[in-house]
């Protein structure tokens, strides 16, 4: 395959599908290996395969990866207004233990995509999975259904807009072993993935019970739900969470009222070097006008003791005379 990096993308896909098919059947039926051992095997020819290719075949320049991961990226950014109840999550994250696994499986999601490897991608989605049961299963008492899964997917995948997406996805589907994606728990989280990543892709105001006019206003910054709940907060709210919506307003002021006094500030910086520059060139301008000039005197002066032929003129010094009483 490697002699073989010109094809498409498609192309080296198939191969490589192919390729572990061929060794999985070969190992199989001839040279009789179990199942379980068939795996491991397989985890391992996976691993060096595609240890040395990832470079050549992740996110090529030849597709439009790149585009799609930015568009996603993008999209995420837009929808950081949505709130868990929107999405009807059943998950509390003002519970220490729930929200201990929330940043777990937002850390795992992240994670994916430091990994090489199509299954080390895989496990960090079958972990941040397993965190989101976890979550749901502590804050209902109760196991969580697939129909509580989801949504908390989606949450997730919104709140921790994992770097290059769309990229790993299309680098699972194209690479990984296919018996690994057709069955058991990691082929089924990465398929909830996928199906949380095109919900995104298609959210409107119908799939969050909102108004046309209330989610327009929403993805273009003009107003947020959460400062509209803290707005309307009862007096028997909790006292905690009202006084948290206080303090981000408050920060919020803080943050203007900074990006005023450095724009000021810069303003101040620019005046005074404009100032200082102005002096400097009046001086230099009056320099130039009027020139300082020392002439040497025209006659050295003589020293007191210097030998001086008019000395002989002067009178004699005086004496000192004692008159008798």
């Amino acid at each position: 395959m490697y002699c073989k990096r010109e094809l498409s993308i498609e192309e080296q896909s198939e191969c490589t599908q192919d390729f572990y098919q061929t060794v999985a059947e070969r190992m199989q039926t001839r040279g009789k290996v179990p199942p379980e051992r068939v795996e491991k095997i397989m985890d391992q020819i996976e691993k060096y395969i595609m240890t040395r290719l990832y470079k050549h075949v992740f996110c090529p320049e030849t597709t439009d990866d790149e585009k799609k991961d930015l568009a996603i990226q993008k999209r995420i950014r837009a929808l950081h207004w949505v709130t868990p109840q929107m999405l009807c999550v059943p998950v509390n994250e003002e519970i220490p233990e729930v929200s201990d696994m929330v940043v777990k499986a937002i850390t795992d999601i992240i994670e994916m995509d430091s990994k090489r490897v199509p299954r080390d991608k895989l496990a960090c989605i079958t972990r941040c999975s397993k965190h989101i049961f976890n979550a749901i299963k502590i804050t209902k008492n109760e196991p969580a259904s697939a129909d509580d899964f989801l949504p908390t997917l989606i949450y997730i995948v919104l709140k921790g807009n994992p770097p290059r997406l769309q990229s790993n996805i299309q680098y699972i589907t194209r690479f990984c072993n296919p018996s690994r994606l057709m069955t058991g728990e990691d082929g089924y989280y990465f398929t909830n993935l996928c199906c949380a990543v095109a919900f995104i892709e298609k959210l409107d105001a119908r799939s969050l019970n909102l108004s046309q006019e209330d989610f327009d206003r929403y993805m273009c910054g003009q107003s947020s739900p959460r400062k509209q709940e803290a707005e309307s907060w009862s007096s028997d709210s909790c006292w905690g969470v009202e006084q948290m919506y206080k303090n981000l307003d408050l920060l919020s002021q803080l943050n203007e009222r900074q990006e005023r006094l450095m724009s000021e500030a810069k303003k101040l910086e620019k005046d005074l070097i404009d100032w200082t520059d102005g002096i400097a060139k009046e001086v230099q301008d009056i320099v130039e006008k009027y020139p300082l000039e020392i002439k040497p005197p025209s006659q050295p002066l003589a020293a007191i003791d210097s030998e001086n032929v008019e000395n002989d003129k002067l009178p004699p010094p005086l004496q000192p005379q004692v008159y008798a009483g």
